[in-house]
């Protein structure tokens, strides 16, 4: 499950930053400048890899066996500026130290 958590944690953090230059350097652009260069670019890269994000946190629902509301919840939140962040840092949180595991019963 390392290598599905790894690649998560990058493509969470690539479509963080991409959101955020979107919503922060170019819409003011378009919508204040009439300047759309950036949003015309910057648009179409953060769809394609908000894809490959939706992929990466299927992949590791998978993995770590959640539910459907945990599963849609970190989907969603690579379309909120900054709550990529996070979510990342709960998801990791989760897999390394999964709370809802409970031990074994040791037979005595």
């Amino acid at each position: 499950m390392g290598g599905a958590l790894t690649r998560y944690r990058a493509i969470a953090w690539i479509v963080g930053v991409v959101l955020i230059l979107l919503v922060v350097v170019g819409m003011p652009l378009k919508y204040l400048f009439d300047n759309p260069v950036v949003v015309e670019t910057v648009g179409p890269a953060h769809g394609f890899l908000y894809m490959v994000y939706l992929v990466a946190a299927f992949d590791l629902a998978r993995r770590a066996d959640w539910g459907l509301k945990r599963m849609l919840a970190v989907m969603l939140a690579g379309t909120v500026p900054f709550v990529s962040f996070y979510a990342e840092r709960r998801v990791t949180g989760w897999v390394n130290r999964p709370a809802e595991r409970t031990p074994e019963p040791v037979a005595g």
